[in-house]
């Protein structure tokens, strides 16, 4: 019987089966960040079990509140500043050269096809977009995996969900997930692994394929996974190059982790993109969408651009491809946080940070901090945002506001007309 792109990896990375269905698994990387990884810290070194299982496979960032906002949020830099320092964690990404954890770590290169990867943070899954197995953990499971480098899963079972036919114009991989996690619903895919195939995904890029895996949690799944291909080696090239002599040895290698032609999945969703139009969230669920056209004249206060979802270098450009030019309403506060300095650099260099301030937006430091209500863009009770993150749940940007979710194009056009709206480049089908 074949196997899933997550059955091949669990396989390459067997440690035990301690019981039942639980297997152990050795894991390539630990991620950390100031917000979860302080509490594990802090737990081991009661514990008296203050190591860590190999500081070559642990990489930490600062990334949720960037620059400290109070005494509370500084202590938990401080821990895990000292804490990385302490146990000589060469990747250690602190404030200047810190950005959103789920676009920093692939961009330094730390994601490879068949690596097995956890972190004290559900967008973990974001990972899953190079080919890896890549979760969020609790707490306990954090701890474990710092200290003896393995993690305990039950053996993953796969969906299928393969997406084909061909994205209008202004639509975006944004919308593509949004409309199928408004299909399956946010237990749609609940203890299994969204494993996406397809034309469309063949065609896409990286930063696309991380903005469909980023959001397989909003569906409950435990990982997102593209099968890697040569868009992928293109990407790491850079990093991978000294140890293969040519991208075709690279895919070669990299080859053994995609799924085989009879492997078997608990079920197959399939979705035809050929008629999706722009998306939006409503409501408190990541599963109440509805399309744009529905939503246009619902007034926004606040216009987010960034995120581990949309702020990478091509999200920043689709936005600034409909502000240039153009000026946001005077009512409307937007805000762009480039999710890396790197991005940041470019945009820089490309224009499009000006483009950004002349149509009026606030341009901060990376910063996870306006996504979950932290800092860097609360909103007050009552008011709306037009966001390219993640979640709607209720009061997750502040208590009593309200995020409707949307892609970068959306997002911009939104900040222009100063309420929901079509971004300029969609055109309605003929």
């Amino acid at each position: 019987m074949g196997k899933t792109v997550a059955e091949k990896i669990f396989d390459a990375h067997h440690v035990d089966n301690p019981s039942g269905d639980i297997h152990v698994i050795s894991l390539d990387a630990v991620f950390c960040h100031e917000i979860t990884t302080p509490i594990a810290i802090n737990d081991l070194v009661a514990r008296g079990k203050d190591r860590v299982f190999d500081p070559s496979k642990i990489k930490a960032v600062i990334d949720h509140v960037s620059p400290a906002k109070d005494s509370k949020t500084a202590m938990q830099g401080k821990i895990l500043r000292d804490w990385a320092a302490r146990h000589k964690i060469k990747d250690f990404f602190d404030i200047g050269r810190n950005g959103v954890c789920h676009a920093i770590f692939p961009e330094q290169g730390f994601v490879r096809p068949g690596f097995t990867i956890i972190m004290g943070d559900s967008h973990t899954c974001t990972h899953g977009a190079f080919g890896a197995f890549a979760a969020g953990v609790g707490t306990t499971d954090l701890e474990v995996g710092i200290l003896k480098g393995v993690c305990a899963f039950k053996k993953p079972q796969s969906m299928k969900v393969e997406i084909f036919g061909r994205m209008p114009d202004g639509v975006y991989a944004k919308d593509v997930i949004l409309a199928l996690i408004g299909k399956i619903g946010v237990d749609g895919a609940t203890n299994r692994v969204m494993e996406f195939c397809g034309s469309v995904v063949d065609a896409m890029t990286m930063d696309q394929r991380m903005t469909l895996c980023n959001m397989a949690v909003e569906a409950g799944a435990t990982s997102g996974i593209c099968p890697p291909d040569m868009v992928t080696v293109e990407y790491l090239w850079p990093f991978i190059q000294d140890q293969f002599g040519t991208k075709e040895g690279a895919l070669e290698e990299y080859s053994r982790f995609l799924p085989d032609g009879d492997a078997v999945y608990t079920d197959t969703i399939t979705m035809d993109v050929s008629g999706l139009a722009p998306m939006a969230t409503f409501g408190y669920r990541p599963d109440q969408v509805k399309p744009v056209s529905d939503m246009e004249g619902t007034p926004v206060d606040q216009v987010y651009i960034g995120s581990c979802t949309n702020g990478r270098l091509e999200d920043l450009e689709i936005a600034a491809s409909i502000l240039k030019g153009k000026k946001i309403a005077p009512y409307v506060r937007g805000i762009v946080s480039p999710a890396t300095p790197g991005i940041y650099s470019k945009a820089l260099e490309t224009g499009i940070i000006k483009t950004f301030m002349d149509a009026g937006f606030c341009v901060t430091n990376p910063t996870c901090g306006a996504c979950l209500g932290m800092s860097n863009g609360v909103l007050a009770q009552g008011e709306v945002c037009a966001a390219t993150t993640n979640r709607n749940f209720n009061g997750r940007m502040g208590k009593g506001g309200m995020v409707h979710l949307v892609s970068p194009a959306t997002a911009a056009a939104s900040a222009i007309e100063g309420k929901i709206c079509n971004s300029p480049l969609y055109r309605l089908p003929e």
